[in-house]
């Protein structure tokens, strides 16, 4: 198990932000640039095509939905706490709740997911709405929390801001169109599947530029602060509501492992898109994503034995 998700997960998304590197290294990327692409065009249309093409019953809709909005509401509170222990500015702590409440769930967990329950279609499905789910917590409260600390808590002028991006509007007709079985036509469906499956690649090639723009800073605290709170205690409270809930089976376990995942790339894109503690983003995401090998291998087997 541990050498199957090394080489077959692991190693694979690695290889990508190693490209990032070297390209940045060598040519200089223009990553404000590489910002907009994601923003403006792959993520709006991976969210489209993720919902247009899901099989969701209202049963595990609700379950799912359930689950998460305890689990984030406790993530929030937790990192409000410790926001103000630290005494963190509106720009700090915008990016410090968003390393703990935006993670990892699609490009890395769909595949980890994918491997531990070798293709299960009741894990997959559940791992597409947590993933759908963190879509739209990125770009509904990601996005203006990080508005909302560059205006000085002006957050009319942030919601404002919110309601030009391109995401929420893909989202919603993706629903609408999946609700209605609506089919596309060929010359709409197919640049949008294109740009679907290049989301993985250019976003982690994205945060490998990032990565060698912000070197990283091993004293800083901060960001150990929140790759312990993200790989550790989160895990922990997805298994306590998991238990509380009373969920069993499959579904139970693919909540647990959803839990464990590491800071997702898009805090990274957000804070690049927004000049918002880009390198603390960058950091997190790179050194949870590193010390995960070992926590969700574990993360795995606890999962399958508690469920």
């Amino acid at each position: 198990m541990i050498a199957d998700i090394i080489l077959e997960v692991v190693l694979p998304i690695f290889v990508l932000i190693g490209f990032g590197i070297v390209m940045q290294y060598a040519f200089k990327l223009d990553l404000y640039t590489l910002a907009k692409i994601n923003f403006y065009y792959i993520t709006p249309a991976a969210v489209f095509m993720s919902m247009y093409e899901s099989s969701m019953s209202p049963q595990l809709l609700g379950m799912v939905a359930l689950f998460y909005a305890l689990y984030i509401g406790v993530l929030y509170l937790i990192s409000t706490l410790v926001a103000k222990q630290r005494k963190f500015n509106r720009g700090m702590k915008a990016a410090f709740t968003n390393s703990l409440l935006l993670d990892n769930s699609g490009n890395y967990g769909l595949p980890i997911n994918d491997l531990a329950f070798k293709g299960d279609p009741m894990a997959g499905s559940v791992q597409a709405l947590i993933m759908s789910f963190q879509s739209l917590l990125t770009f509904t409260y990601g996005v203006i929390s990080i508005q909302g600390a560059k205006t000085q808590g002006l957050y009319k002028q942030a919601i404002i801001g919110f309601l030009k991006m391109p995401v929420p509007y893909a989202l919603v007709m993706g629903i609408v169109l999946h609700a209605l079985s609506l089919p596309l036509p060929v010359f709409i469906s197919q640049p949008l599947t294109y740009a679907d499956q290049s989301m993985v690649a250019i976003a982690l090639l994205t945060l490998g530029a990032q990565i060698i723009k912000y070197p990283l800073n091993l004293r800083r605290f901060d960001v150990y602060l929140s790759v312990l709170l993200r790989l550790l205690v989160a895990p922990v409270i997805g298994i306590v509501i998991v238990l509380l809930l009373g969920l069993k089976g499959i579904p139970a376990q693919a909540l647990i492992i959803a839990s464990g995942m590491p800071v997702g790339v898009n805090s990274s894109i957000l804070a690049e898109e927004y000049q918002n503690e880009p390198d603390f983003a960058a950091q997190t995401v790179l050194i949870s994503t590193i010390l995960n090998v070992i926590t969700i291998t574990g993360l795995i087997t606890l999962a399958k034995f508690i469920a």
